[in-house]
Formats: C-alpha cells, structure tokens, sequence
C-alpha cells in the first residue's frame, strides 16, 4: 500500500524512471510528483492522484509493502519485462 511521500522517490529511483517519466506513466503533472517527493511522513493529496501514482508504479513491477515498516520492492517478473522493453 502506497502510504509514504519517500515510497514515490524510492519506487521511482528502483526502476530507473525520473520524476518526468512516472509523471507521464501517472497522467499527472510533473510539479505533482516534485511536491510529494519533498514531502516527509504520510502522503497528504487527493486519494485520485495517489491511486495513478500508485498503478503506474505497480504497472512498472513495484510492490508496495505496508504497515508496520511501509517501503517498496521490485518484482522481478515485471522488471525484467520493463527492462527488456527499454
């Protein structure tokens, strides 16, 4: 579960896509991503444009790990899919 600001920036920096790409990937405007990267602790936006974020990062083989320790980790089928389709 997407919960962190930081689970964006690491999400993001684990498949290699700058704040441009997820941007794009989310349908969401680039100052939207820069702000949630600075933010610290849990996420304050509209749940819409955290679930975009959300499904563009899972669609890039990110899985989101919750409570009680929320951080993120790669899946290894889809990465190899995205990585494969660079």
């Amino acid at each position: 579960m997407l919960v962190w600001a930081r689970q964006v920036k690491a999400a993001r920096s684990l498949i290699g896509w700058e704040q441009f790409q997820l941007a794009v990937a989310a349908g969401v405007g680039i100052a939207t991503i820069r702000r949630l990267e600075r933010m610290t602790g849990p996420i304050n936006a509209k749940f819409e444009t955290i679930d975009k974020i959300r499904r563009a990062l899972e669609g890039a083989g990110i899985e989101f790990i919750g409570e009680p320790k929320p951080g993120v980790c790669v899946r290894l089928e889809k990465s190899q899919e995205s990585y494969a389709n660079a």
